[in-house]
């Protein structure tokens, strides 16, 4: 029979759990004991929030430069909008004027028809039509007899003089005057008379000789009578 070595099991148990315990023990130790490179490259947390105040700081400012100018660009936007849109309507109203400008003649001619009672039948329609369609594109007529005369919106044609005016005034109506709105586009023709030379000196002695008498009149009749 083989005779057994003596002491070869204890040559190759195994240390123990407790003796590894107590071998590893020291070395966590001193791992947990070492600070780690993520801690020691970590900002303090001051830091942190200054430089995150910094950065809102300088958002919050951006953010307002660009609101001003969104706000600066909607402006010059809606100016641009009335600008056009006045532009528009100028261009408009000159069309119109232009083109109600030629018809003028035409209208002066059926006026003259109207007055020799030459407007009759069919062309009597086609002129009253004419004049709607002239009216409804804001065609407007002045000028009138007994008016006092305006240089701005009156042309005079001939002069005279009239003792029973008081100021220069329209006595006769030559060409009506059209306007469209405010804008004139032809002054109304028209003949004038003023007050005669003189007349309005006779009409001051007169009042004044009128004044006089009845003056000298209440005299004469005398006042209250004495007691």
């Amino acid at each position: 029979m083989t005779e057994e070595t003596p002491g070869f099991d204890e040559q190759n148990e195994q240390p123990s759990v407790d003796s590894v315990s107590e071998g590893s023990a020291p070395e966590a130790a001193e791992s947990e004991g070492a600070p780690t490179p993520e801690k020691e490259g970590a900002a303090p947390a001051g830091d942190t929030t200054v430089a995150l105040t910094a950065q809102l700081d300088q958002v919050r400012t951006a953010l307002g430069e660009r609101t001003a100018d969104l706000q600066r660009l909607q402006a010059e936007y809606q100016n641009y909008r009335r600008r056009v849109e006045r532009d528009r309507v100028q261009v408009k109203e000159l069309a119109v004027a232009k083109l109600l400008t030629e018809m003028l003649p035409v209208l002066d001619d059926i006026g003259r028809a109207r007055e020799h009672g030459e407007l009759v039948g069919g062309f009597k329609s086609v002129a009253e039509s004419l004049e709607t369609v002239a009216a409804k594109m804001g065609l407007q007529q002045f000028g009138k007899e007994g008016e006092p005369f305006d240089p701005t919106i009156h042309e005079a044609l001939m002069h005279s003089y009239a003792p029973d005016v008081t100021e220069t005034t329209c006595v006769a109506i030559l060409q009506p005057g059209y306007r469209i709105g405010e804008r004139t586009i032809r002054p109304a023709r028209v003949a004038v008379a003023e007050p005669q030379p003189g007349a309005q000196t006779v009409k001051e002695a007169d009042a004044a000789d009128t004044g006089d008498a009845s003056a000298d009149d209440s005299k004469e009749s005398g006042g209250p009578d004495e007691g």
